[in-house]
């Protein structure tokens, strides 16, 4: 059953409805995307409907995020077509505002978290995690919701939220949303569709390289070697570089020297000029 999806661009009309669903003693949900919605955001909206009575996707090419020389400018932005595949979702409020709304004249705020933010996607990106805790903090604020979900794919991003949100006694429950995966298990992501032909054959084999590292893990072997058998295998599948592959605690994030109990494999690798993450558990089952 498809239903159209009201659209607000302000926090005071976002404010507005929230309050009513409020009055109501409804319970509020909220989806952060940057849009070019595919089946895995998807899928969270759908995870959340069953926690939520009303759910607000929002929608905002965030460019705080985004570094000196990476794709804001490109990055695809399809909110009339994301709308469409919402309509077959719980999702019952598209906030979709403006760079001039979100940070006004005169912004001079930000949000930074130490530590768990240092290493990984923050130290080859720097100023990456101050820009996602800033917008995630307002969007959370402005939308006043109950809880909130945000994909494992981005597994540091949520390990960042996670901390930020406890730290600030921020009210909302903090879900996270199972990776979604293509049928060739490569992460399902926006990006993905820069991927030309070629490439995105050998962006298949990422998951394959993990698993086995996954494998080697627990079967005992060494962590160190592991990694940099699974490094090795990534280059030779034809990936220009790989960023990290590590296995690390799975809150703290720091690289483990042994694997006790479980665990989490984070890995980077680029394939033409594209950055794939990925991210997988140890010792789960």
């Amino acid at each position: 059953m498809t239903h159209q999806i009201p659209i607000v661009r302000t926090v005071a009309a976002l404010r507005e409805t929230v309050n009513a669903w409020k009055r109501e003693g409804l319970r509020v949900g909220l989806v952060p995307t940057m849009g070019a919605l595919h089946h895995g955001h998807l899928s969270l909206v759908h995870a959340i409907g069953e926690k939520a009575d009303r759910v607000i996707v929002s929608i905002f090419v965030n460019p705080t995020q985004f570094g000196v020389g990476e794709d804001f400018e490109k990055y695809p932005r399809t909110e009339v077509e994301d709308c469409r595949k919402l309509e077959t979702t719980p999702a019952s409020l598209v906030f979709a505002p403006n760079a001039a709304e979100m940070y006004p004249k005169g912004f001079a705020s930000s949000v930074s978290v130490s530590g768990i933010s240092d290493r990984f996607e923050g130290a080859l990106r720097p100023g990456h995690f101050d820009g996602v805790a800033t917008v995630v903090s307002k969007l959370l604020l402005q939308s006043m919701a109950d809880v909130a979900i945000f994909g494992e794919k981005d597994y540091q991003q949520l390990a960042v939220i996670r901390r930020f949100v406890a730290d600030l006694n921020i009210p909302v429950e903090i879900m996270g949303g199972t990776l979604i995966r293509e049928d060739d298990g490569l992460a399902a992501s926006s990006r993905n569709v820069y991927l030309n032909a070629e490439e995105r054959v050998i962006a298949g084999q990422f998951n394959v390289i993990l698993r086995q590292l996954v494998r080697d893990v627990e079967g005992g072997a060494n962590l160190r070697v592991a990694e940099d058998t699974a490094k090795q295998a990534l280059m030779d599948a034809g990936f220009l570089s790989v960023d990290y592959v590590s296995v690390v605690d799975c809150e703290t994030l720091e690289p483990l020297a042994h694997l006790n109990g479980e665990a989490r494999v984070i890995a980077v690798a680029r394939l033409g000029g594209v950055r794939l993450l990925d991210n997988m558990a140890i010792g789960s089952v």
